[in-house]
């Protein structure tokens, strides 16, 4: 087995030129993962397949990426971070226009679970390369970079499909949000192959193993509960849907004690006997589940419930990406003062703002107006958690496991994600009528927050400070 592999080192006038490239290749990631949040309902028309579709669209991309983020980083330290950067966002690229192409709902959902396997190629090894590039007293500005950026970019891929729907560019359609990324991923690539550094051998390091067979257990779990899910609600809860929930939860039972076993776990075992690591690993999971669930409901709701048209919905969710910018930027300044309070303060604000869209979904006359304040609160709330919460999850941890624990944050946040999307989606379908459908999936991210809130105190109380997210 091969060493690690170490970057070589950056001038400092290029250092600022490998973050945007960084940057470029996280906002297209955060893009795709999220643009199906709106596009779904117009991309079931075209193609058929229905609830099944809308729920494996974001879940499938999810999952791909959840699941292959932690052996994919240590891929990046074995055979080289640029290497496999470039891998990544090349086949991402190629990816995106086999989803553009797609001429059927079964090849389009498989070209997203592609996609999101290259993407997790990509992504961890960015967060390497950033951090081999600039001194330690720098590390903290270059990474106070991320909050803002992804989570505008988190609303900002629905957005984006909406008035790319409207615009029916070149006659498209939906395929042009897809296909745009020959243009966006292609300069992305050719700007790493240019601007990140060359990886060198590096023969004083531990040499690196992968899991497999404990990557492999995790998908085989998620696929089979992801499946009992969408099953369920779309054919009716019968004896396959229970079959596939039982048999995610058997498989995960096996990944679990794969991870006492492994040579090298894909979570390290000593990081969950960290009460303030749990805490936050738990709340994480909790939050990102249900805050993927809500956005992916309130697009939902906006075109079925609403009747609007993709621009609409698309404009009912601008306030969201304004209030996630705002708050990460604000709360980038005051983790260090008020470390696990501030995240009490966005869940309540978040709690606050599910409340209003609640209260204004079922009122009358509801138009995209009557939405835009409970959905700039729900910004707020989302921007004072996205960038603290794994960063306070992380405050106890010692300084040479904040890799590990840094890559097994970022890959359970992505689980979380799949498996919220297809938890509130589930119960939206499955309410048998539409007034119904909103109403209940609002009050399950209402639970869900309050289950956060709770779980705060267990927390570290300060954030580590100058580590990657």
């Amino acid at each position: 087995m091969s060493a690690p592999i170490r970057a070589a080192p950056v001038q400092a006038g290029r250092r600022w030129a490998v973050l945007a490239v960084i940057l470029a290749s996280a906002v297209l990631d955060l893009l795709d993962a999220t643009i199906t949040n709106l596009a779904a309902p117009t991309i079931a028309a075209d193609l058929g397949g229905g609830e099944t579709l809308i729920q494996w669209l974001g879940a499938g991309y999810a999952l791909a990426l959840g699941v292959l983020l932690v052996p994919a980083g240590r891929l990046g330290d074995k055979y080289g971070r640029r290497r496999l950067f470039l891998i990544g966002i090349g086949g991402f690229t190629i990816a995106s226009v086999a989803c553009g192409i797609a001429g059927g709902a079964g090849t389009l959902i498989a070209a997203r679970i592609v996609q999101g396997a290259f993407g997790a190629l990509m992504i961890p090894q960015g967060f390497g390369i950033v951090t081999a590039a600039f001194p330690r007293d720098q590390l903290g500005k270059a990474f106070s970079a991320f909050a803002p950026t992804l989570g505008a970019s988190s609303v900002g891929g629905p957005v984006l499909a909406g008035f790319l729907i409207q615009s029916d560019l070149l006659g498209l359609g939906w395929r042009a949000m897809f296909l745009i990324n020959i243009v966006l991923g292609g300069a992305t690539f050719l700007a790493a192959a240019r601007l990140l550094p060359t990886d060198g051998a590096r023969s004083d390091a531990p040499e690196v193993s992968v899991d497999g067979i404990g990557a492999g257990l995790l998908g085989v779990a998620m696929v089979a509960f992801l499946y009992g899910l969408i099953d369920g609600s779309a054919h009716g809860w019968g004896l396959v849907a229970y079959l596939c929930l039982a048999g995610g939860v058997a498989f995960f039972g096996l990944f679990c004690v794969r991870q006492r076993t492994a040579a090298s776990p894909l979570i390290e075992p000593s990081l969950l006997r960290n009460r303030g690591f749990t805490a936050g690993l738990v709340l994480g999971v909790v939050f990102f589940a249900a805050v993927s669930g809500l956005l992916y409901v309130m697009s939902l709701l906006m075109q079925y419930d609403l009747r609007f048209t993709p621009v609409k919905a698309a404009v009912g969710l601008v306030p969201v990406a304004a209030g996630i910018v705002v708050a990460s930027v604000a709360c980038h300044r005051l983790i260090a003062r008020l470390g696990r309070d501030l995240i009490l303060i966005g869940l309540l604000t978040t709690l606050a703002g599910t409340g209003w869209l609640l209260f204004a979904a079922s009122g009358t006359p509801r138009d995209v107006w009557s939405l835009v304040p409970p959905a700039l609160v729900l910004g707020l709330g989302m921007g004072a958690c996205f960038g603290t919460v794994f960063d306070v999850t992380m405050g106890d941890i010692d300084p040479r496991q904040t890799g590990s624990a840094s890559g097994s944050l970022t890959a359970i946040q992505q689980l979380a994600n799949a498996v919220g999307a297809a938890v509130v989606t589930t119960v939206y379908f499955g309410a048998g009528d539409q007034d119904g459908a909103a109403t209940r999936s609002l009050l399950i991210v209402i639970v869900a927050t309050i289950v956060c809130c709770g779980l705060v105190r267990l927390l570290p109380r300060k954030a580590q400070p100058h580590h990657a997210p």
